[in-house]
């Protein structure tokens, strides 16, 4: 009898031991996950935040490209059509001055038609660059047909366009977005990558549309972060973050470009 008593302290303190194990386990683990979701939500913001400065990011590349887009254009008006127009104004002068032969009358007319004429041309122009017209009345398709015909009319470039995409006619502001980043892109190929040949694909792949365009330009190093950062790409990397697509660029010097997005 006398070894029950210290058989039951062995018990409780076998108990109290368990006891203050379990406790411990549970304090340690109520931490674990305590921190764990601590460093989960610190993770999720720190991916939020960065979400909203690429997306402002974007935007001010967005806004930046429209301001100058708006400058090119104001430079335009003033330089081209102003000027223009401002010859015309003096010729109609020129017609009320007294004396005038029928030879001198002639010439001043036919000046001002042709002002008139080369001003209403540059004006168009213009007003088809803010917007095609065949874009705007018959969709992506034809749109980017004329804008390779147009760059081929300057003899400098020859262009492949091939699509096999039947596109909806209900998603021309998306497409919008499709016909201005081509733009870019053919643009830099004539400017910066003096390219004489463009190619242009688009496709149906994996139930997501698909754009490839290469050029046999100059080319560049597409590694280096530094020739992604200019104002064209950027304009670009927006236009299709917009319409939650995919960008890849590759490209070396003296091989030219090959961009694929998807739309």
């Amino acid at each position: 009898m006398s070894g029950t008593p210290v058989y039951e302290k062995e018990i409780v303190a076998i108990i109290l031991y368990t006891s203050c194990f379990f406790m411990i386990v549970a304090v340690f683990l109520v931490a674990f996950f305590y921190f764990s979701r601590k460093k989960i939500i610190q993770k999720e913001v720190e991916k939020r935040d960065l979400e909203i400065y690429l997306q402002r990011e974007q935007l001010h590349a967005v806004l930046v490209a429209q301001e100058e887009e708006r400058k090119r254009i104001a430079q335009d008006l003033h330089d081209d059509i102003s000027s223009k127009l401002n010859i015309v104004s003096l010729n109609t002068h020129l017609l009320s001055a007294p004396n005038l032969t029928d030879a001198e009358t002639n010439e001043i007319t036919e000046n001002i038609i042709n002002l008139t004429a080369k001003a209403l041309e540059n004006s168009r122009k213009i007003a088809h660059n803010l917007l095609p017209p065949v874009f705007e009345k018959f969709g992506l398709n034809a749109g980017v047909e004329e804008l390779c015909g147009e760059f081929e009319s300057s003899k400098s470039v020859k262009v492949f366009y091939k699509n096999e995409i039947d596109f909806d006619d209900k998603e021309i502001d998306r497409h919008l977005h499709v016909f201005r980043v081509l733009q870019e892109l053919m643009n830099n190929s004539l400017r910066h990558g003096k390219a004489s040949e463009i190619r242009i694909n688009f496709k149906n792949e994996d139930h997501s549309n698909t754009c490839y365009y290469q050029d046999n330009g100059v080319g560049f190093d597409s590694k280096n972060a530094e020739n992604q950062k200019g104002l064209g790409m950027k304009n670009i990397d927006s236009r299709i973050s917009f319409l939650n697509g995919t960008l890849k660029i590759d490209s070396e010097i003296g091989q030219g470009i090959a961009v694929v997005f998807t739309f």
